[in-house]
């Protein structure tokens, strides 16, 4: 497969076809001749501060017309850009800054606050952006364009076991996690894609990419909304959306509309549509459900699914083998599973080269015989993958992968707090809502809603629990690990942070 360059291609097609439409925003139709030039302007801008390949850029921003071309300027000037959550807080973005140390952090204007009061943050620069304006216009940045193998970001995945890691991510890969898009979505010339997810998230920056690569453009919304989804894509013309989570519950609980036939969607790509909600959703809405597989650190898009098996995500792209291994070692074959999901690639570059800063954690992943995901998956007899769900130790909360190192270590911080344990439960409209034991000092009483409300000023949203529960001592194994397999997480003796809304 030929690798184009996606800093490269950008510049091309402004030429080419300057009044192409790239994008649709909230700012209105965004160019190619637009986009291309903010690029550069950014580009420059962070080259007259002293910025040069290879630095580091912490960019939190809520998606926007800025963010977009900052990405694209970054880019374009051979910087690594490192997206974190916008409402990321306390010691996880702590982790981030002091992982990655980087030159230059660029925020939306309310983040600010937030900043000053990371210790860690002290003395990087700060870049606020305050309103949708772009740069001037400006000759082409003197930057050489970077090479595939070049880093183009660092994008943190949950840990398990430990803080999370920072997934190198190379222009190649990121060109190929557009491929897989294209693939997956079977994109047609003039195809709209609906952009719900935000640009912090490899699903959002893939689609971000994918009009470099095809005759398509983008349809950018703020945040996703629920009750206005269909009557969003149907004015927008949208052939395309993303499904993510609970994203395909959550369009079935809506009350019907004529909007939800009244659109243009073919096809709905991603991954965790449950079996159950499949052909529902197909029916109801006239899309077809395309399911897909894959990680940050293989190119996001391992395998998708053309055939329409129900439940399965399908074969591996083109550029990727996979394997299923059981705990022996052993390689499983058609008809059998569950084993550990292993990933190989025929094309050299496609799979990350670790973790940045953190060689035990790439070591780990990283084996002779492929890339580790952790994940569990088996095989139908036709060869057809099915994806099992996560070994490793974090829950998928409201879009996130979330770690319940990160929330234990906020939670272990209360001075009533002795030791606590995170698991998932089953949530109301998919995905997984968080449910924190906690085990208190000489079993004293403690206020659980004043607990949650200090966790809640140190943990972003999509890490806070929606049901804690006090337990007298956790069972723990030899190694002096709790056993959260053993622990009882049905609905009796937990309280909800849902009470808290209801409350006068």
């Amino acid at each position: 497969m030929q690798i184009q360059g996606l800093a490269r291609r950008l510049q091309v097609l402004a030429r080419e076809t300057p009044n192409r439409i790239f994008a649709n925003t909230s700012s209105g139709p965004v160019t190619f001749q637009t986009l291309a030039s903010a690029a550069e302007g950014f580009a420059q801008r962070y080259h007259d501060r002293g910025l040069r390949k290879g630095d580091r850029v912490v960019v939190m921003m809520a998606n926007s017309l800025p963010s977009l071309a900052i990405i694209h300027g970054l880019l374009r000037a051979g910087l690594v850009w490192v997206p974190v959550n916008p409402a990321l807080v306390g010691a996880s973005l702590a982790h981030v800054i002091r992982t990655v140390g980087p030159s230059l952090i660029i925020c939306d204007h309310e983040v600010t606050a937030r900043l000053s009061e990371c210790a860690e943050a002290e003395g990087i620069p700060v870049d606020p952006m305050q309103n949708d304006e772009l740069p001037a216009a400006a000759l082409p940045v003197s930057a050489e364009f970077p090479e595939p193998g070049d880093l183009a970001s660092i994008m943190f995945t949950s840990g398990t076991t430990g803080p999370a890691k920072g997934v190198m991510v190379s222009h190649m890969m990121l060109e190929l996690a557009a491929q897989g898009v294209v693939l997956c979505g079977d994109m047609k010339t003039g195809d709209n894609l609906f952009v719900w997810e935000p640009f912090y998230h490899i699903g959002g920056a893939q689609v971000l990419m994918v009009p470099l690569l095809r005759n398509v453009h983008l349809t950018i919304a703020d945040r996703f909304s629920a009750s206005r989804f269909w009557q969003q894509v149907a004015e927008a013309g949208c052939t395309h959306i993303h499904h993510l989570g609970g994203i395909i519950q959550i369009l079935l609980k809506q009350a019907e509309s004529p909007w939800e036939r009244a659109h243009k969607v073919r096809i709905a790509w991603g991954g965790g549509c449950p079996p159950i909600a499949w052909r529902a959703f197909e029916q109801r809405f006239a899309v077809q459900i395309r399911e897909c597989y894959g990680m940050t650190e293989c190119s996001s898009l391992t395998t998708w699914n053309n055939d329409g098996v129900v439940g399965s995500v399908g074969r591996a792209m083109p550029w990727f083998e996979i394997e299923l291994k059981d705990e022996n070692g052993r390689t499983l074959q058609p008809g059998e599973g569950p084993g550990e999901i292993v990933v190989r690639t025929s094309l050299p570059g496609a799979i990350t080269q670790g973790y940045y800063g953190n060689p035990a954690a790439t070591a780990k992943a990283l084996q002779p015989d492929g890339f580790h995901t952790g994940d569990l998956g088996s095989w139908d007899d036709d060869g057809m993958l099915f994806f099992l769900g996560r070994m490793t130790d974090s829950v998928r909360c409201k879009g996130e992968n979330v770690s319940a190192f990160e929330v234990e270590t906020v939670a272990n911080l209360h001075p009533q707090v002795v030791d606590s344990a995170m698991v998932g439960v089953p949530g109301e409209v998919g995905e997984h809502d968080i449910l924190l034991f906690i085990q208190t000092h000489d079993q004293s009483t403690i206020e659980l809603d004043q607990l949650w409300r200090w966790m809640a000023e140190r943990l972003a949203p999509h890490q806070r629990p929606r049901y804690v529960k006090v337990v007298n001592e956790f069972q723990r194994t030899p190694s002096q690990r709790i056993q959260k397999h053993l622990l009882p997480t049905g609905q009796e003796g937990r309280w909800d942070a849902a009470q808290l809304k209801k409350a006068p």
